[in-house]
């Protein structure tokens, strides 16, 4: 049977899809969680601390993501990206816990950067290992599946989050996003000794053939 994808860039997908899956469930009902959970019912307050919350992950993000992407550049091999990467991911899967214990806004922003910091450490590196390993003319095949994920991924999310909150409850939704989260950082284990130890450039894989999933 002929070789679609290599099996790092199916894990990464696969993890991808999962972690946007997560975070796509809270994405459409976060703003109602602060209404109702941090500022009790006060929309105008609500609204203040949503925005505020997306300032300080973003501006955090922004500051941390490009010395970490130097760090990784200037040290060979890739099982320092891989482990920033993984790592990174499971901070990010604490982040919901936090949101649960939180009832200040100071506490969601503290939260908001931690993911920050996660997703500083796990993108840059996401990003390398997926550019090193992409298969050889099939570039844009592979990033559209890469794309196509992450849609899917908040689509499906997007539909079930509202539904989940209102059904089962903001701590059961946030234990969802917690766990999906985390579950994409256990699946990047399974390619731990397929990153390349050594430095270089492009990098085609040519490993057991397996399939899209």
């Amino acid at each position: 049977m002929p070789k679609l994808i290599s099996k790092i860039i199916k894990v990464l997908i696969t993890s991808d899809f999962f972690l946007n899956l997560g975070w796509g469930l809270l994405s459409p009902i976060f703003a109602l969680f602060v209404l109702q959970k941090i500022t009790i019912g006060d929309p105008a307050k609500a609204a203040e601390v949503a925005g505020f919350s997306a300032l300080a992950y973003w501006i955090s993000k922004s500051l941390i993501e490009i010395p970490i992407g130097r760090f990784l550049d200037k040290h060979p091999g890739e099982k320092d990206d891989f482990w920033f990467m993984v790592i990174g991911l499971f901070i990010v899967g604490m982040v919901p816990i936090g949101y649960l214990f939180s009832t200040t806004p100071w506490q969601i922003y503290i939260f908001q950067i931690v993911h920050a910091v996660g997703m500083a450490m796990a993108l840059p590196s996401w990003l390398a290992i997926f550019t090193r390993h992409i298969d050889k003319g099939k570039e844009a095949f592979e990033w559209s599946m890469e794309t196509t994920s992450i849609g899917a991924g908040a689509g499906i999310a997007g539909g079930l989050g509202g539904i989940i909150a209102s059904v089962l409850g903001f701590k059961i939704l946030f234990i969802f996003v917690s766990v999906l989260t985390i579950f994409s950082a256990f699946l990047l284990l399974l390619v731990r000794n397929n990153v390349s130890t050594r430095g270089g450039g492009f990098i085609v894989s040519y490993e057991k053939p397996v399939v899209e999933p």
